[in-house]
């Protein structure tokens, strides 16, 4: 009898590490070439030379870039104990693309509502006479609704959920990828509900800021994360208020969206 041993596939996580690394070499290059600006979602709302179909997808792709870089990586255990939890039912590796596809259809779903949104305020900015001469009103605005915001009970509910991985998935597991998906699905849910404040200023800023990107990303990982993140939540809100109260006082040169 003859012993075949097979190259062992390579495990979730290290696919999940190697996807975070490209997006992060993506927004990198599109920096270093200058193209960073040119998909920003204020540059593609103006135009940009671009149809609008052509600019949503544009839109859509870079926002696909800048959730595998800033929220995957706080999804880690939960995906580690996702590939431990199904590896033993049939087609493991279509449950766990099932399961990552729940939870990115949640986050694009955010960044399609941010970008309309967003096209709704820079119209009102053009109607607006007063509020198109003083632009750092809008992002004082955003930058108070992120702070606020961090002392909300939905912000440390959400948080508490996605703080314990154990607890939120073994009692909804199921098997087969329909339900991978909708388990990734409610995982999205609690995510955008802890983060969704701060990932606006990352849609503010898009690719073409990587410190911000980056330092948004270790802060919101580390909130789920980490384990002093829970103590991080209040004092980052006191300082994006403050931030607003600056930036709302200022001459108007700080200006997001």
């Amino acid at each position: 009898m003859t012993t075949m041993l097979a190259r062992p596939a390579p495990s979730a996580s290290r696919t999940l590490a190697a996807g975070i690394g490209v997006a992060w070499a993506l927004a990198l290059t599109a920096e270093v070439v200058g193209g960073a600006g040119a998909l920003g979602h204020d540059r593609l709302l103006d135009g940009g030379g671009f149809s609008a179909p052509v600019a949503a997808a544009l839109f859509l792709a870079t926002w696909q870039v800048m959730v595998a870089a800033m929220m995957l990586p706080s999804s880690v255990p939960m995906v580690r104990l996702f590939e431990a939890v199904s590896a033993g039912q049939d087609r493991p590796g279509r449950a766990m693309a099932a399961f990552v596809g729940g939870y990115a259809a949640v986050w694009t779903a955010f960044g399609s509502a941010a970008f309309v949104a967003d096209a709704a305020v820079h119209a009102a900015v053009e109607r607006i006479s007063w509020l198109a001469g003083r632009p750092s009103l809008v992002t004082a605005g955003v930058l108070a609704l992120a702070g606020g915001f961090q002392f909300s009970g939905l912000k440390d509910s959400c948080l508490r959920t996605c703080r314990h991985s154990a607890a939120f998935l073994l009692p909804r597991y199921r098997r087969g990828a329909p339900a991978a998906f909708r388990l990734g699905r409610e995982h999205g849910l609690f995510c955008v509900g802890c983060c969704w404040a701060l990932m606006l200023l990352a849609f503010a800023v898009g690719v073409a800021n990587l410190a911000w990107m980056a330092t948004l990303a270790a802060l919101m990982a580390y909130e789920k994360i980490g384990r002093h993140g829970q103590r991080l939540v209040r004092p980052v809100g006191w300082a994006l208020l403050a931030s607003a109260a600056v930036v709302a006082a200022g001459p108007g040169a700080f200006v997001l969206y």
